[in-house]
């Protein structure tokens, strides 16, 4: 939908989005895009858009539009005041931490990586404003959980009568073959990407995942921020997945359904993959005393 420039402009600068390096032509986007699906292509008089476009939550509107850009500042502030309200979320949704992996993964796709036309697809392009971000995301990260849920369910087995028979033949399908192929296959290319990776950056993914050291601990151990800390590990997960990808796809000529496959398979069992021995030589270079037995809550 067609945004009158002024009115843009003002709401640029009511929104303080300039903090954020989001560019004039960005901000008219991501209005039009919010009063597009509002109207969902009715006509919308002068007065009627901009009493919608005022209703936005703006100022979180062009944090959005900063991150999806990729803005450092943006990220910054992002992480340090919503990553709270995810991982709180996510305790809500399964306590015990059983969640968390979904707020991570939600981290790195709200990061974005560039295709391969170079056009950075982050999952922030899909917030529009009308809601407040933490609503936004804490709906987001549920979806993702049911999701979870209903494709878990599709393998448990049918509940059984008291004489304990299954109530139905039991018709879920058989183990798939290349189940242990593709086990093997993304053990290999995950050690490639990983021995790509900087190694300062393969030290983060140590402290984090296979010695569970908490963000500030890590940030302390390398001399960075916190938020810096956590900025960093989702770049590197989003491009470690963008190179398994890239490699299952050109060397091992996978179609898209078959790297669906063989990250489902490691998600479902990694069987005897695990990242402390992939990252052995980085864990090597923790300081003992530097080593936390769990993951601190935020």
């Amino acid at each position: 939908m067609l945004i009158p420039q002024a009115l843009a402009t003002r709401l640029h600068t009511e929104a303080g989005a300039g903090r954020w390096h989001v560019s004039h032509d960005a901000w008219l986007a991501a209005l039009g895009a919010s009063a597009g699906r509002a109207f969902a292509g009715a006509a919308a008089g002068p007065a009627e858009l901009e009493r919608y476009l005022r209703g936005l939550h703006l100022e979180e509107l062009g944090l959005a539009v900063g991150c999806a850009a990729g803005d450092e500042a943006a990220w910054h502030h992002f992480v340090l005041t919503f990553r709270p309200v995810l991982y709180r979320a996510a305790d809500a949704i399964a306590p015990g931490g059983g969640a968390r992996d979904l707020a991570d993964g939600l981290h790195a796709d709200l990061f974005g990586l560039g295709n391969a036309d170079g056009v950075r697809r982050s999952l922030f392009r899909y917030f529009h404003g009308r809601s407040s971000l933490a609503t936004w995301l804490r709906s987001v990260l549920a979806q993702r959980h049911v999701d979870r849920l209903r494709s878990e369910r599709r393998t448990e087995p049918l509940p059984q009568t008291p004489d304990g028979e299954d109530a139905l033949p039991d018709r879920r399908p058989a183990p798939d073959p290349d189940r242990l192929r593709f086990l093997a296959l993304m053990q290999r290319v995950l050690t490639a990407a990983l021995g790509r990776l900087e190694s300062r950056d393969r030290l983060r993914l140590a402290c984090y995942h296979a010695q569970q050291m908490t963000l500030a601990r890590i940030g302390r151990l390398l001399g960075e921020h916190e938020a810096t800390v956590s900025r960093h590990l989702t770049r590197t997960r989003a491009l470690i997945r963008s190179w398994v990808e890239e490699q299952l796809r050109v060397e091992h000529h996978l179609d898209d359904a078959r790297i669906t496959e063989c990250f489902r398979s490691v998600a479902a069992d990694t069987g005897t993959m695990d990242l402390r021995d992939l990252l052995g030589a980085e864990t090597g270079k923790i300081p003992l005393a530097d080593r936390s037995k769990e993951r601190g809550r935020v």
